[in-house]
């Protein structure tokens, strides 16, 4: 497998349309790969995704970096609806904070709530398969 395909974002999830297990690669949105278990899907996804990137590198198209790879300013420009700009500048002025620091904070209590929802999901789901 090419070492760029190595660093890509995969995952596997379970398609209830499709009865089956589908793994998929951010990088490359349009690749999946269906299967009858987990393994098997992120197996045919990394196989998939090898291939693809050795059919790219071969004609001399560009191949995608890896999320993990690529470099990040850490500007981030969101846009809302005038009325939620509006309230959150209010809410930082209240709080004595720029907007972006307020936004900022938000985003990242946010995906700290979403990190232990994660956490928590998979404890679970470990512990449930364990008491089978």
């Amino acid at each position: 497998m090419s070492n760029i395909a190595l660093h890509y974002t995969y995952q596997v999830h379970w398609s209830a349309a499709d009865n089956l297990y589908v793994g998929t690669v951010a990088e490359h949105p349009s690749l999946s790969w269906l299967a009858s278990n987990q393994t098997e899907a992120f197996a045919g996804i990394q196989r998939l995704v090898s291939e693809t990137v050795a059919d790219l590198e071969a004609d001399g198209d560009p191949v995608p970096l890896a999320l993990a790879d690529r470099e990040y300013s850490g500007k981030l420009l969101v846009r809302v609806p005038p009325e939620v700009h509006r309230q959150l500048v209010i809410e930082a002025a209240e709080q004595n904070v720029s907007l972006n620091r307020l936004a900022a904070s938000r985003l990242v209590r946010q995906r700290t709530t979403l990190d232990e929802f994660s956490f928590a999901e998979k404890s679970r789901f470990h512990t449930e398969r364990t008491l089978r």
